[in-house]
């Protein structure tokens, strides 16, 4: 742990200063835009729809646990390696998750603006 201690303080310390450094550069730039006349709704950016975020991580755990009972399956039935099995199952079923979760929000999105 004594080993560790000054990686964690160099840590804090570069942190902290590259933080205020943003905060002061940020700042500056905005007061330098408002006296040049740009409009100050440039500075408000809109966050985007956390409305969807339970369906995507439902979605992608229940991906995973179909990788790893298929991965199970496979191992049991073919000369697959384990590690190669369950790795390529979780992955594959995990990213069909994602890219099918991608086409319900943009579905349910262009539903909405209609």
């Amino acid at each position: 742990m004594n080993e560790i201690t000054p990686i964690f303080i160099t840590a804090i310390v570069f942190g902290t200063i590259y933080g205020l450094f943003f905060l002061f550069v940020r700042r500056r730039e905005r007061l330098t835009m408002m006296e040049k006349g740009f409009d100050p709704s440039l500075f408000y950016v809109e966050k985007p729809s956390t409305r969807f975020n339970s369906l995507k991580y439902g979605m992608l755990f229940i991906g995973v646990g179909a990788g790893i009972l298929v991965g199970n399956i496979l191992t049991v039935t073919t000369a697959l390696n384990e590690e190669v099995a369950f790795f390529s199952m979780i992955f594959l079923f995990g990213g069909s998750a994602l890219v099918l979760n991608y086409l319900l929000e943009t579905r349910e999105r262009n539903n909405n603006k209609s």
